[in-house]
């Protein structure tokens, strides 16, 4: 055969390879019941585009920022990650830990642990966190709002076009009901029913888990896109950001590079326009770790890696928090239904009370042939890294094993009950971030300082006095032995320690010392990339051009009770006003919110 006719062979059957695999992506969307035609895995992007707008991130906030950029514009977005679509586990809340707990290579949720030693997990999913998370749906405050300098009816109007697809009234089973009434009684009032909004008292939030247990996730607000104006790259590692740096000139967002899957490098560049932008919408973790490896951050810290320096800004990484969550289980003589979030109770004492039940676990094959039962408490389970059983130093993959397989030696009867726990709001304690390597799919180094403000302590001990009140109320009567008093649920052990009180060098613990030995998260955790100190009120990064960052990195305090619905509504509010901004300067009408 010919050197020509074996070239042009060659090249046919990568043609046809690569066209059947994007037919095959397109239809396994399709029969999900997603008609995604813009998605496709970074292995099938050419090796240079070019783009109006990057965004790097498809998390809760890149995909509502995607798809409304994708109205007038030409948009790439790039997700590390692979498609909530293909992983069965991440739609059905049944199977909520099991995605969680997942901790190899690839999988949704990546692990890490900070340097206090609590156990987290990073998405790494296109949706983001709310592909991983306990569903629970609410809005900021009012006053939130007004301090982050947001307009109130433009952020209602957000967070109504992210409601129309994602967010449900869920249904109370008899324990979260039980757990509604205790709150009342036990004087977080008034009763708020259902609502999104963030009200004090005791109210019912929304779910992005529909009334069949299925899961609807950022992901879905694609759905709003302009097919036409849109590219989204599964499985697209962004190594760094590329930048023009002039002398005497600010340095200008340029173009990223990323890998797909095979290793192959690509890059993407803007097109020609001093109004098109880079965004990093890669979270709390990955938008400050990203601009550290692109050059943007501390001078002294970079330099040490061999980064060149492109912009020396000692506020990158800075202002980490999470908030603290402690929990206690509360065994019950009655059965439980399966729940995650639903019910809160919004405290005048600095923290939030919340509760889910029952277990999940079930007779499943295993890989020998036989069953194993995989027993668990769902989101407080020492498969999912929470393990609040031993303090947070000691919390290793041998005590997580050790955890797990007393768990499987448990009657049935001990997962019976529910937690009740509290995060604090706020916090006070903050802490940094910092690079470990110069790889963008490692885990940063990351303290977030749990507890070391005085006030954090307060607030968790006043909110474990509120969970005894509401444990000791006639309302959960029928959920709790009368004679359990809150020092036996502390130091309670059912075959392994449910509840810990480790020992220290009293007989007792201190409710102080409770709250740091048990301290878990609840995946709140923000900052890095704040308003005021790396970004400005427009979200743009001080000292470059052409690149902003749009997600929880740049909140001073997590908003609400749960931070997911101001995400999303954050990514569509300011794709809005990036977008009316750009038209009304080039004389065209623009989006009403």
């Amino acid at each position: 055969m010919a050197a020509d006719d074996l070239h042009f062979t060659r090249t046919l059957s990568t043609v046809l390879a690569t066209s059947f695999f994007f037919v095959l992506l397109c239809s396994s969307l399709q029969v999900r019941g997603v008609n995604y035609t813009f998605m496709k895995d970074a292995a099938l992007a050419p090796s240079v585009s070019y783009y109006d707008y990057i965004i790097v991130g498809g998390g809760t906030a890149g995909c509502p920022l995607a798809a409304t950029l994708s109205e007038r514009f030409r948009v790439l977005l790039l997700e590390r990650g692979g498609s909530p679509y293909d992983d069965e586990r991440i739609g059905d809340m049944a199977r909520f830990a099991d995605t969680l707990s997942d901790t190899s290579p690839g999988s949704p949720a990546q692990r890490f642990v900070s340097e206090d030693g609590v156990i987290n997990s990073r998405p790494r999913v296109l949706g983001g966190g709310s592909c991983i998370n306990a569903g629970f749906y609410t809005r900021a405050s009012d006053d939130y709002v007004r301090d982050a300098g947001w307009d109130l009816e433009a952020t209602g109007a957000a967070y109504r076009w992210v409601e129309d697809v994602v967010a449900f009234q869920p249904e109370l089973g008899p324990w979260q009901a039980a757990l509604q009434s205790g709150l009342i009684e036990a004087g977080v009032a008034p009763d708020n029913g259902f609502t999104f909004d963030h009200l004090d008292g005791t109210k019912v939030g929304g779910s992005i888990f529909d009334a069949d247990g299925r899961r609807h996730t950022a992901a879905d607000l694609l759905r709003y896109a302009r097919a036409e104006g849109l590219d989204v790259l599964l499985r697209a590692r962004v190594a760094k950001i590329l930048f023009i740096n002039v002398r005497g000139r600010r340095p200008v967002a340029r173009g990223v590079v990323f890998h797909d899957s095979e290793g192959r490098m690509h890059k993407a560049y803007l097109n020609a326009g001093r109004r098109n932008e880079i965004i990093l919408s890669a979270g709390a973790m990955g938008s400050p770790q990203l601009l550290m490896l692109s050059g943007v951050g501390s001078a002294d810290h970079l330099s040490s890696f061999g980064i060149r320096i492109v912009h020396d800004q000692p506020a990158v990484g800075q202002g980490m928090s999470d908030n603290p969550m402690n929990a206690i289980y509360v065994p019950s003589p009655s059965p439980v239904e399966i729940s995650l979030i639903q019910v809160v109770g919004i405290t005048q004492v600095g923290s939030y009370i919340e509760g889910a039940s029952g277990s999940n676990w079930g007779v499943r094959p295993s890989a020998s042939g036989g069953v194993h039962r995989p027993r668990n408490f769902g989101m407080f389970s020492p498969q999912t890294g929470q393990l609040a059983t031993v303090p947070p130093k000691q919390r290793t993959p041998e005590a997580i094993a050790r955890a797990a397989e007393s768990m499987r030696q448990l009657d049935d009867s001990a997962f019976r009950g529910g937690f009740i726990l509290e995060k604090v709001l706020g916090p006070l304690s903050t802490g940094h971030l910092e690079l470990r390597n110069r790889d963008p799919d490692d885990n940063p180094s990351v303290t977030f300082n749990y507890f070391s403000h005085p006030e954090d302590i307060r607030r968790c001990v006043a909110g474990l006095s509120v969970i005894e009140s509401v444990i000791h109320s006639k309302a959960f009567e029928n959920f709790t032995y009368s004679y359990f008093s809150m020092e036996t649920l502390l130091n309670m052990s059912t075959g392994f320690p449910v509840n810990l009180l480790p020992r220290h060098d009293s007989d007792s613990t201190s409710l102080e010392m409770f709250c740091k030995d048990t301290v878990m998260t609840i995946w709140h955790y923000h900052g890095g990339c704040q308003v005021g100190r790396v970004v400005d009120a427009e979200y743009r990064v001080l000292g470059v051009d052409a690149l902003r960052v749009i997600d929880g990195s740049t909140f001073n305090a997590s908003p609400g009770t749960n931070p997911q619905a101001t995400v999303m509504m954050l990514g569509r509010y300011m794709g809005v006003r990036i977008q009316n901004e750009r038209l009304k300067a080039e004389g065209v009408e623009g989006t009403e919110l």
